[in-house]
């Protein structure tokens, strides 16, 4: 799945804004019960390949979790720290005043076959490689690239134990 920051600001820049962001990630994943198998934040945007452990399941639900948790604790922040930068969330209304991600569902997709899965955690990874970030995929630190190709760690738990690539 992929969505993006609110106009496609460059709001994931900022290392609070990430682990805000990756926080809450790994809460959903054990309120929702799925499996995170490759994810990247890009400055305006995020790739998460995910896997619903259970056979009933809702995307809507996921990303609802994910997207308000990380949105009030950084709004939240900024209200504290960083009155100044709300002006890049204020949506011109009343409610909300404030959004950090785009509205809407974002895009998601479904991969069944091994080679497709193993593409798409590929073209997951080398995101800032092709946008000129970084010059290779394990240098971004916002990526599970470390984590898949070098045994690092991963701000977001990675938990594969559904997943078989070979």
């Amino acid at each position: 799945m992929t969505f993006s920051c609110f106009r496609r600001k460059p709001l994931l820049r900022s290392r609070i804004a990430n682990q805000f962001l990756a926080k809450s990630i790994n809460a959903a994943a054990i309120i929702h019960d799925f499996e995170i198998w490759a994810w990247v934040f890009m400055p305006e945007h995020i790739h998460l390949m995910l896997y619903p452990l259970n056979a009933e399941y809702s995307v809507s639900d996921i990303l609802k979790s994910i997207k308000q948790s990380s949105a009030r604790k950084m709004i939240h922040f900024w209200v504290e720290n960083r009155p100044d930068a709300l002006r890049h969330l204020e949506t011109g209304l009343a409610k909300p005043k404030y959004r950090f991600w785009q509205n809407g569902g974002g895009y998601d997709r479904n991969y069944r076959s091994v080679e497709s899965i193993r593409k798409q955690i590929d073209y997951i990874h080398e995101n800032p490689v092709r946008r000129g970030l970084v010059d290779e995929s394990v240098i971004w630190e916002w990526s599970s690239a470390r984590y898949w190709l070098r045994d690092g760690e991963s701000a977001v738990v990675i938990r594969r134990e559904h997943l078989s690539l070979a």
